[in-house]
C-alpha cells in the first residue's frame, strides 16, 4: 500500500478512513473505541488517544444519532 500523500510506502493506514499513511505524514486524534450505557447512568467511552490519522479526512466532531439502531 503507498501513502495517499506522496505514494511511498505506507507504514499504517488512517483509523477513520483507512488511507495509507507514510511515517512522514502519520498524525494521531482520538478515537472512540466503544461507548458503555447503562440505565438511569452517563454514557462513558473508551477512548485511545492516539490512534494513526492521515491529516487529510475530516472526522465529525459530534457523533450521529441512529434512532433505526434502538
Amino acid at each position: 500500500m503507498d501513502c495517499f500523500t506522496c505514494r511511498r510506502t505506507a507504514v499504517g493506514v488512517c483509523r477513520f478512513c483507512g488511507r495509507g499513511i507514510c511515517e512522514n505524514h502519520a498524525e494521531t486524534h482520538p478515537f472512540i473505541l466503544q461507548s458503555f450505557k447503562s440505565p438511569g447512568k452517563v454514557t462513558k467511552v473508551l477512548v485511545v488517544e492516539d490512534a494513526l490519522y492521515c491529516g487529510t479526512c475530516t472526522p465529525r466532531p459530534d457523533p450521529l444519532e441512529l434512532p433505526e439502531v434502538d
